[in-house]
């Protein structure tokens, strides 16, 4: 069983920085992709960046590219978004997800089979 936790997010002003976590528990396969999603009221869940466990090739969203950087500490398992020149529109939760290889490119919701319980960024 797959376990998932982020934590990091809170109150940023325009233009500032956060780094959220996402640590994870049990058997995290090594063909996994794990990813990071957002979610603002209203509006249906976008992946933003997601990770290749083995090999660390990463893609990027538009909204998040030149901005945000995924990376991984495969030793702690431990999945991370480095977040700068944060915007009001990138107010969301913000969810760590894991799923198979076929979703690391399309980072489509159906393609993660584990997701945490998010975190709240806004900015503002």
């Amino acid at each position: 069983h797959v376990q998932l936790v982020e934590s990091g997010g809170g109150l940023v002003q325009p233009g500032g920085s956060l780094r959220l976590s996402c640590a994870a528990s049990g058997y995290i396969d090594s063909h996994r992709c794990m990813a990071w999603f957002r979610q603002s009221p209203g509006k249906e869940r976008e992946g933003v960046a997601s990770i290749y466990i083995r090999g660390d090739i990463a893609y990027y969203a538009d909204s998040a590219k030149g901005r945000f950087t995924i990376s991984q500490d495969k030793t702690k398992k431990v999945l991370y978004l480095q977040m700068t020149n944060l915007r009001p529109d990138d107010t969301a939760t913000y969810y760590c997800a894991a799923g198979d290889t076929s979703g690391c490119y399309n980072r489509l919701t159906y393609q993660y089979a584990y997701w945490g319980q998010g975190t709240q960024v806004t900015v503002s």
